[in-house]
């Protein structure tokens, strides 16, 4: 998948009719979960999707520790969303991530991560059944 079949998918999920929104959706999420994996599991996870994309996850500051309340906030904050909103837009981009990432790679981020982020990997449980 390129990168604008990427957005294309995030921008279709999340309905919105800008690509720009799409684009600020992604990186929101991608950059905060880059800052919250260590940066190997971060370069896994980066390494399938378009170059555009993969940066916001391996650019980030990582292996800062926070729960999934403030990983939400820094969704939100960042795309100019409420926190709802961004707990939507974050398992939504996850989906269109499982789209492109081996399962194998998105199981050991899921494993990573602890148990209170499991919201984050529901619609990629979903996709893979």
């Amino acid at each position: 998948m390129n990168y604008k079949e990427f957005v294309g998918q995030v921008q279709h999920r999340l309905e919105y009719a800008e690509f720009g929104r799409a684009v600020r959706a992604t990186r929101a999420v991608l950059t905060t979960l880059g800052e919250r994996l260590q940066e190997g599991e971060a370069t896994d996870l980066a390494s399938p999707l378009p170059m555009e994309i993969d940066r916001y996850l391996t650019e980030a500051d990582h292996g800062q520790r926070f729960d999934y309340q403030e990983f939400l906030d820094r969704v939100a904050d960042r795309e100019g969303v409420d926190r709802a909103d961004a707990n939507y837009h974050a398992q939504q981009l996850l989906a269109v991530v499982g789209e492109v990432v081996p399962a194998g790679n998105l199981e050991k981020i899921d494993a990573q991560l602890p148990e209170e982020f499991d919201p984050l990997f529901e619609l990629v449980e979903t996709a893979a059944e």
